[in-house]
């Protein structure tokens, strides 16, 4: 369930989502979902939820199972790099980013589970690539209306069995009344 924060001039915080605005015209975020790990004096980074590419993940990282879950490039910043969100607590070293959510933590730790069948799909999502602001560039685009800033639950983040923009447009209109149309505005506002 996605929960619009509605003073948008709200400084965002790890565990939001960033919605962008339907006519953000750029090859990374036009009609993307950012989960934001980390905001803070020094800067934001987070990952594009909703960036799927046609790749497994054996592909990308050797001694990983193949596994059924889509690869998302998580953005523009270091994207020779594998990252990765989980579901699970007791992985070592992770953090938390939202409740049931935690970003890294022991890669060996990882491997082993998910070889032994002990980490499946639906807890792990993967990601080449990041997201990342300099200081206080994040809220200059949230004042200048590039970005929604909204909460999000585990279940929608760890999806990936929805289409780019489908994903978009659904959190989108699930901020509640008022968002409908902002969810069906063509990508070209000319054609409005």
């Amino acid at each position: 369930m996605i929960r619009f924060t509605p003073n948008n001039q709200a400084t965002p915080q790890a565990g939001n989502v960033l919605l962008s605005e339907p006519f953000l015209d750029d090859p990374y975020f036009g009609r993307k979902v950012v989960l934001l790990c980390e905001h803070n004096e020094e800067g934001s980074f987070g990952f594009v939820l909703n960036n799927f590419v046609d790749i497994d993940v054996d592909e990308v990282m050797d001694d990983l199972p193949k596994l059924d879950t889509r690869i998302s490039v998580g953005g523009p910043v270091k994207n020779g790099n594998l990252y990765y969100l989980h579901t699970r607590e007791d992985i070592v070293d992770s953090i938390p980013v939202v409740d049931g959510v935690f970003m890294g933590g022991d890669f060996d730790q990882i491997k082993d589970l998910l070889q032994a069948g002990g980490l499946k799909a639906g807890e792990i999502r993967f990601f080449i690539g990041y997201s990342g602001w300099s200081p206080a560039q994040l809220q200059d685009e949230i004042r200048s209306r590039s970005w929604f800033v909204a909460d999000a639950d585990k279940a929608d983040i760890m999806r990936t069995d929805e289409e780019n923009e489908s994903y978009w447009k659904r959190l989108i209109s699930d901020m509640g009344d008022g968002f409908t149309h902002i969810a069906n505005a063509p990508s070209d506002p000319s054609l409005n």
